[in-house]
């Protein structure tokens, strides 16, 4: 298995895990239930780290190719899609992504070796959990993905850095769980997603990525129609007291989304959205058809985004 299919099955993974959280953030919590409490200790906020690390990722893959200038259009039409997508849903990432991209990732992009940009990385992580977490980790989390992909760790530290993060995760959750600091819980949110990437990542076999990677390749799709859905479900959401319709609707779309990105990309290159911000970014008609099912000149799959 490439490399770059492990990197769709994380992307997938990610996906299917933001669609269960923005699910429950978009209905009442109180009074609490036990799925409450299980998503908020055990998955929320352990998504995102995972795609901004792709995303610093997919900027290098998308740089070994071409140049600056196309990507910051890349990150234009983001933000563009992004504003779409704010018309019907607020909480969209879509337009901190292009943000943060234009301004850490591509000024970063001239530092030559990756140690500098992961020191650099982490600082700027140390400074968004002190200013208070959620999206100012994003610059962070970005510039260490990208590290990420210069250092190219080796696969032997897989194991056991699950191992490590996970004791961390169990320590600092059960932490939180006594004092509700929220610097806590932030920091817990990171080791947190470390150990769900890394022990995917260890587990990982043919099978399983074949489920995931159509949800990763069409990331920016699945996170969109995945929103619209949430948005139309409001009232099934609201007027159950159980929250057990918010993992039953996440289950049920997450499931849809494999499906139907499995028979869309025996089709096509690219996802509808994926293929439509390609064709902004170079102000031209892409060619998406496949000729055939085996066909083998498909080029790596673009950045993705949540």
């Amino acid at each position: 298995m490439t490399r770059i299919r492990e990197l769709d099955a994380l992307r997938g993974f990610a996906v299917g895990g933001i669609m269960l959280i923005n699910t429950w953030q978009h209905t009442p919590h109180e009074p609490r239930t036990g799925v409450d409490w299980a998503i908020e200790a055990l998955f929320q906020s352990r998504f995102y780290p995972i795609f901004s690390l792709l995303f610093g990722i997919s900027f290098m893959l998308f740089l070994r190719g071409n140049s600056r200038w196309a990507l910051l259009s890349r990150l234009f039409w983001l933000f563009c899609i992004g504003l779409v997508q704010h018309s019907f849903y607020e909480g969209e990432v879509l337009t901190d992504y292009a943000f943060y991209g234009a301004v850490m990732l591509l000024p970063a992009s001239f530092l030559t070796g990756g140690l500098p940009v992961l020191l650099l990385g982490l600082a700027v992580l140390a400074w968004g959990l002190m200013m208070g977490g959620g999206v100012l980790l994003i610059p962070g989390l970005f510039l260490v993905g990208m590290a990420l992909w210069e250092l190219r760790p080796p696969r032997w530290l897989l194991l056991p850095g699950f191992a490590t993060a996970a004791v961390a995760t169990a320590l600092v959750t059960a932490t939180w769980a006594v004092t509700h600091d929220w610097l806590t819980y932030s920091v817990a949110a990171l080791t947190g997603a470390a150990t769900y990437a890394l022990g995917l990542l260890v587990l990982l076999r043919p099978w399983l990525s074949a489920v995931l990677e159509p949800l990763g390749r069409m990331a920016l799709t699945n996170y969109v129609s995945g929103t619209a859905v949430i948005m139309l479900a409001q009232p099934l959401l609201k007027a159950d007291p159980t929250r057990w319709s918010v993992v039953a609707l996440a289950l049920a779309t997450v499931t849809v989304q494999v499906l139907a990105g499995r028979w869309w990309l025996a089709r096509f290159r690219y996802g509808p959205l994926e293929w439509t911000w390609r064709c902004l970014t170079w102000f031209r008609t892409v060619p998406n058809r496949l000729e055939s099912g085996r066909d083998h000149n498909r080029p790596l799959p673009d950045p993705r985004v949540p």
